[in-house]
């Protein structure tokens, strides 16, 4: 009897052994998952932001600040210096095509136009009277003219008797020569008052064509004038929406200074500026997408302007919406240019998680844990990144920055 009661001992005892070894090794293990529980560095879900991964589309995007404008908006400038006598439209009046908006004093303008009227009566006059001087004097040539060439006549006369008489035998050589030198001191004579004439009739041609070409100069500018007097009211030229208007009654407005601006509020553009560094990336009719608060309108690159002034590059941008309420004149609005386009990704909400580069970590949420994972990443806007590898549609990933975490490769993630 003695031996199966040993073995039954025996038996009780190793059990207990493994009992003892079973609970020993529990024990352990739960300290071990306690203290890797007190060592791994935990966050709540209120101190993170988180996005689940989907299939989509995305456009590459770069970001440049603009500014809404009235699609057309005219500005009227003085064509005179005159003063403002009246305000007949104040801002944000409604006008209609040809209402005036101001009242001028054009009176300084008034008298110079009559004074340069009677100048240019004046130089008229005087050329008139240069042209009667003119046919005077041709009168006078072909007066002195004809008794030069009676004289002349007469003197030719005598050199033929002069000649027959000596051939007579009544006259001499002597007398001969000297109705020659007479007949020759004449015609000279005749000569040299024709050309002094001529010169004379001449110069005073050059003065007449002188004086009427400073007669057209002056007369082009009284016209000039004229119309510059025509055009010296402030009035609306189309229907809109008067946007400024100068209100100093009294004061002087030089010519080309702005009296009022015309807005037409029924549709409007955006005026962007960017960084000259994406100059090469800027294109006339690139896609561009402009948010209005929390609304996002699309339009296109209308004209990019060539010159750069503080690092900066001008641009317009033509919207599908013009006529959108919510666009007010002057709102500051933010403008991304689509640079290029990508369909049927796997895109994550953009956030301070994504530094830009091609290749970097992130965390991924499963399971009340983050798990770090390296991605690569493609194209990139205001609202998504492209996850080209490393997260798959339904990941949850930690959008929120986690640069204070480089070391660590999981986090507990515990609820508030």
């Amino acid at each position: 009897m003695d031996t199966p009661i040993q073995e039954t001992e025996l038996a009780k005892k190793r059990r207990k052994r493994w009992i003892v070894a079973a609970a020993a090794l529990a024990i352990l293990a739960l300290a071990l998952w306690a203290t890797w529980i007190l060592l791994t560095p935990s966050l709540t879900r209120a101190d993170i932001t988180t996005a689940v991964a989907t299939t989509g589309n995305i456009e590459n995007t770069i970001t440049a600040s603009g500014e809404v404008l009235p699609e057309f908006e005219e500005t009227l400038t003085s064509s005179i210096d005159c003063s403002i006598r009246k305000v007949l439209k104040d801002e944000g009046a409604t006008v209609e095509a040809g209402e005036s908006i101001l009242t001028l004093d054009k009176s300084q303008t008034e008298a110079d136009l009559e004074k340069m009227r009677f100048q240019l009566a004046s130089k008229q006059g005087d050329i008139e009277r240069m042209k009667v001087d003119l046919g005077e004097s041709y009168s006078d040539i072909q007066s002195n003219n004809a008794i030069k060439q009676l004289h002349i006549g007469n003197l030719s006369d005598e050199v033929e008797n002069a000649k027959k008489l000596f051939e007579a035998g009544g006259g001499t050589r002597e007398q001969i020569e000297q109705a020659e030198l007479n007949l020759k001191v004449a015609q000279e004579e005749k000569k040299q008052l024709e050309n002094q004439i001529l010169a004379k009739q001449q110069t005073m041609k050059l003065d007449i064509k002188s004086s009427e070409l400073a007669a057209d100069i002056q007369a082009s500018d009284l016209h000039a004038l004229e119309r510059k007097l025509e055009l010296a009211n402030a009035t609306a030229t189309r229907a809109g929406v008067i946007t400024y208007v100068d209100k100093n009654i009294g004061s002087s407005v030089r010519q080309g200074e702005t009296l009022a601006r015309i807005a037409d509020l029924s549709s409007f553009k955006v005026s962007g500026s960017i960084s000259d560094n994406y100059l090469d990336q800027l294109k006339a009719g690139m896609p561009a997408i402009v948010r209005v608060n929390d609304t996002l309108l699309r339009g296109r690159v209308d004209h990019v302007y060539p010159s750069v002034q503080g690092g900066l590059v001008g641009f317009d941008v033509v919207l599908d919406r013009a006529n959108e309420a919510k666009l007010r004149p002057h709102l500051k609005v933010d403008v991304y240019l689509v640079t290029a386009a990508h369909t049927g990704i796997v895109r994550v909400s953009n956030g301070a998680a994504f530094k830009g580069g091609k290749s970097q970590d992130v965390f991924v949420v499963d399971n009340g844990r983050a798990y770090r994972r390296s991605v690569t990443i493609g194209l990139s806007n205001f609202d998504y990144v492209e996850i080209v590898q490393g997260i798959h549609p339904g990941d949850t990933v930690i959008t929120s920055d986690m640069s204070g975490y480089k070391t660590i490769q999981q986090l507990n993630i515990k609820n508030p």
